[in-house]
């Protein structure tokens, strides 16, 4: 949980930050002499909370944790630390994919969850900053249209692209081929599928879900 969850933070919160101030400058654009500025509140909080935030949290741990699993588990493949294993009678996916996987699963919500409160509080900073809409203003629209739905419905997607992601890392890492190019195209695949299952997974809980 420390190395897959803890140390994936602050690319994570960088990425928030950023995602905030783009989406608070997009949206007073967009709004021009359209509706109230104080929609941008409420185009920065629903973006963040209900897509951006688990998906782009998600495509960014997508490289870091499923290239992560993928090479430490196809290292040990092509090691034969694995066949040693299978040796002596251990449960390979109960004993290296699992804790991976639960890992995974568990920290995913709370990164995106961190990330999520940074990029709203980013958002609402360069609101006040760039475009002279104050906090007050900004809030006030975050509150129109929330939902407690807007914050559960994110973490629920973020669990599932943990689950995906730590899957399918260690499903190419346990299939790597020998030497050092097969670990390497096995960390390029893990990390391929895994941002293709978080779309999918996207789709699929906007359609469950919404």
């Amino acid at each position: 949980m420390r190395q897959l969850g803890v140390d994936s933070i602050p690319i994570a919160l960088f990425l928030a930050v950023f995602t905030g101030i783009v989406l608070a400058l997009l949206s007073s654009y967009i709004f021009t002499n359209t509706v109230p500025i104080y929609f941008v509140g409420t185009m920065v909080t629903k973006s963040i909370l209900l897509e951006l935030g688990p998906v782009l949290t998600g495509m960014a741990l997508a490289g870091r944790v499923g290239a992560n699993i993928a090479a430490e588990l196809g290292t040990m493949r092509v090691t034969e630390q694995v066949d040693a294993l299978e040796t002596l009678a251990i449960d390979v996916p109960a004993w290296l994919t699992l804790p991976r996987v639960v890992a995974a699963t568990l920290m995913f919500p709370v990164v995106t969850a961190l990330a999520g409160a940074l990029g709203v509080v980013s958002g609402m900073l360069s609101a006040s900053l760039l475009l002279d809409l104050s906090s007050v203003d900004f809030w006030k629209g975050a509150k129109i249209f929330y939902q407690d739905k807007d914050v559960w419905y994110g973490l629920v997607k973020a669990a599932s692209f943990g689950c995906a992601v730590a899957t399918l890392g260690a499903i190419s890492g346990l299939n790597a081929t020998a030497g050092a190019a097969g670990v390497g195209r096995a960390t390029t695949r893990a990390v391929v599928l895994g941002c293709m299952a978080i779309l999918v997974l996207d789709a699929f809980w906007a359609l469950v879900l919404l």
